[in-house]
């Protein structure tokens, strides 16, 4: 299954001046990052860019070379390019706790994030925090997680941009809480990973209406998004990638 097409944004937002969120990709290894940092100005900002590098970079490490050591962990029951993940996000969590254990608390930093990586037909996707991940198929929207925050204290979504605080995340605890999927594609699925200044503010509906648009391109439909939320206050950090297959 090939990635016909794919957008990715990142913005401040219409309040801050920081942006603690961030994305990256590598194409031509199908790999992309989102992430959503925390910490504050010249913390959580410099903390997702230095993330983002250590990810990539040990996952091509793992995955270009088929007889790498996963120094881990390992399950059979995921593929290669899904342990390499995974290896990848513990490798960059260790890192980033042991970064934290040298400073005050007041300077220490983290992150949300989805990373996805594809093979062949096989999308897998590795989640911890607050990020959200949607698939939309056949005029159908569906979480592919339930984000790790506190929207697990709340069974109704009054003020569920208040509610988007990560439980889990690279650098909060020593053990890494993490999410695993693999998706199996099919012709026209769309994955839509949007940071909590974008969905906090919306309805699945509404998102799923605006993914749905016949004639508004991947950035029109990223801009919609990030718009309709501003719309309803949203006054935080705001990224999203959309994949079309």
């Amino acid at each position: 299954m090939q990635l016909k097409s794919f957008a990715a944004q990142s913005e401040a937002g219409p309040f801050l001046q920081t942006n603690e969120d961030a994305y990256d990709f590598d194409v031509l290894n199908e790999l992309f990052l989102l992430l959503d940092g925390f910490g504050g100005a010249g913390i959580g900002d410099v903390c997702v860019n230095k993330l983002k590098e250590d990810v990539k970079k040990f996952y091509l490490r793992l995955a270009e070379d088929p007889d790498a050591t996963l120094p881990f962990f390992y399950s059979p029951k995921y593929l290669v390019e899904g342990n390499a993940l995974i290896n990848s996000i513990l490798f960059t969590h260790n890192n980033l706790m042991k970064e934290n254990f040298t400073k005050k608390i007041s300077e220490r930093a983290g992150a949300s994030g989805v990373v996805v990586a594809k093979s062949e037909s096989v999308l897998t996707l590795v989640s911890t925090g607050s990020c959200n991940a949607y698939l939309y198929r056949r005029g159908k929207l569906d979480k592919i997680f339930i984000e790790d925050s506190f929207q697990f204290l709340s069974n109704d979504d009054y003020n569920n941009h208040l509610k988007t605080m990560p439980l889990s995340g690279f650098g909060l605890f020593p053990d890494l809480y993490y999410q695993v999927k693999e998706l199996r594609l099919y012709k026209d699925d769309m994955i839509c990973l949007l940071t909590d200044g974008v969905y906090g503010r919306l309805k699945s509906e509404e998102i799923k209406d605006v993914l749905s648009k016949p004639h508004s391109g991947l950035k029109a439909k990223l801009q919609d998004l990030f718009q309709l939320a501003n719309s309803r206050g949203n006054l935080d950090n705001q990224s999203g990638i959309i994949l079309q297959f």
